[in-house]
């Protein structure tokens, strides 16, 4: 269909203005050549006629009125040019009196003598046929020395090598013409083939990878605007493979979560409905770990619900002034105890004071949530995790940097991805660090992450002080105060 489409819009629009103006160009062509040559023709005519009519001015004045008959006769009948025109006298009445040819007309009232008779300049102008079917230019020129026997010459020429030499040079135009179509026809096509099979390439893959197919790929690119096309069809299917395969992983990491804190729930929940197997310790324990596995599954229910707001965009923000140091500390107070359980180490270098921040509380405390939750889950035991806090110029500047296993240099670039979870042996769901850093750029910061493989990471949250939301509460503050 689309071979069909742009083939015959190229043959509208394209080939077929060529098509008119080559066709015009041949029309005015043949139209000027022939106009050239009659004229050319009438021209020898005409410089004839004057040559002659010179020729009998001189016999007229040198010659008596008999001999001057006879030199024109003999003029006509030896006439130069004879093979090449014919040469006629004409009387006063319209008869042709002689001929270069020797042959008779009893034609009168010819239309170029006519002509020549009412003319300012004595000159009459026919083109025609004969009887026979010849078709002849003819000239006539009023004597000057009239006289009963010689009132006009008239000359005739045929027309017919003349209009051959015409067709010959109109047919040599129209067929450089047809090469130049036949030409362009042939480049035309070779060239709407070669967008039409890119095209097609195209068509063909983006209809597999709609149904599914993330594998395929366009294999023959050219090297040019369409390859480029080419080129990006290709890494977006690279960039649909990748994400449909970390959307798998994340599934099924997720589903895993999601079944670890069930399976704990379940379990404890079970082994408590039967009052005859455990004590007073053991039912404080098992409600601990339902209390516990029931908070971590609502954290991991309330992180796929904004990882949900954040693609459809719903995800919305509650600017207002904030102590920014108090939501990170309560952050790292969450999470001392169960490092502390589990051997590690946080070491928090708490300034005496930052300065004061327009932006949601409730959001950035989820950001220092996420970050420390993911520095104390990819560290081991042993490992340690520092945070701290300071203002760089007009950003407030929050690092938490860990001792764990670090991230490969190959998954850094993509550790900030949607569904993407660098090391799948660590519980998590992949999707914390993004709605952090959607939440960070939402108040016009950045997360940064360095990271060195078996070595450790360092994530730096950088929140400017000044954002347009800020401007906009202190106007709004000034206002109110100036009218109160």
């Amino acid at each position: 269909m689309a071979l069909k489409s742009i083939t015959q819009r190229w043959f509208l629009n394209t080939f077929g203005v060529i098509f008119v103006i080559l066709t015009t160009v041949v029309v005015i062509s043949g139209v000027t050549i022939h106009n050239s040559y009659y004229s050319s023709v009438r021209e020898v005519l005409s410089k004839q006629a004057s040559t002659v009519d010179g020729m009998m001015i001189r016999y007229s004045e040198n010659t008596v009125t008999s001999n001057f008959y006879t030199e024109i006769r003999s003029y006509v009948e030896s006439f130069p040019d004879k093979n090449l025109m014919e040469l006629m006298t004409i009387d006063p009445n319209g008869q042709v009196t002689m001929t270069s040819s020797g042959f008779s007309y009893e034609q009168r009232d010819f239309p170029d003598y006519t002509m020549a008779l009412n003319s300012v300049d004595g000159e009459g102008y026919y083109v025609g046929r004969l009887s026979g079917g010849e078709k002849i230019m003819a000239l006539t020129r009023m004597v000057t020395p009239v006289n009963s026997e010689f009132s006009a010459m008239r000359f005739v020429v045929s027309l017919e090598r003349v209009d051959a030499a015409i067709r010959n040079m109109v047919l040599i135009i129209a067929l450089a013409a047809v090469a130049v179509l036949g030409l362009v026809l042939v480049s035309g096509l070779f060239f709407v083939q070669s967008i039409v099979r890119p095209v097609r390439m195209v068509s063909r893959t983006a209809r597999q990878i709609a149904s599914g197919d993330f594998k395929v790929r366009i294999g023959k690119i050219p090297n040019d605007e369409l390859g480029e096309l080419c080129k990006t069809i290709n890494f977006m299917a690279d960039e649909l493979e990748n994400t449909d395969t970390m959307k798998n992983e994340f599934i099924s990491s997720v589903s895993h979560e999601l079944r670890t804190p069930l399976t704990a729930i379940k379990g404890w929940a079970e082994t408590l409905l039967d009052a005859e197997n455990y004590d007073a310790a053991t039912l404080k324990k098992g409600m601990r770990v339902i209390s516990t596995e029931t908070e971590r599954l609502s954290g991991m229910v309330e992180e796929l619900l904004d990882f949900s707001r954040i693609q459809n965009g719903r995800f919305s923000l509650v600017f207002q002034k904030m102590d920014l140091l108090a939501e990170l500390g309560e952050a790292v107070l969450m999470y001392t105890e169960k490092a502390r359980r589990e051997n590690i180490q946080i070491i928090y270098n708490e300034p005496e004071m930052l300065p004061i921040l327009y932006g949601d509380k409730n959001r950035l405390r989820q950001v220092f949530i996420n970050i420390i939750d993911n520095a104390i889950k990819y560290s081991d035991p042993g490992d340690t995790v520092k945070i701290d806090a300071f203002v760089q110029g007009e950003d407030i500047m929050i690092t938490v940097a860990d001792t764990g296993c670090g991230i490969s240099p190959e998954d850094l670039p993509k550790i900030k991805t949607k569904f993407f979870k660098a090391n799948q042996t660590r519980r998590g769901s992949g999707i914390g660090l993004a709605v952090a850093n959607e939440i960070v750029q939402m108040h016009h910061g950045s997360i940064e992450i360095e990271s060195t493989f078996n070595v450790g990471t360092t994530v730096l949250i950088r929140l400017p002080l000044q954002t347009q939301e800020a401007k906009d509460a202190d106007a709004s503050e000034r206002n109110s105060e100036n009218e109160q």
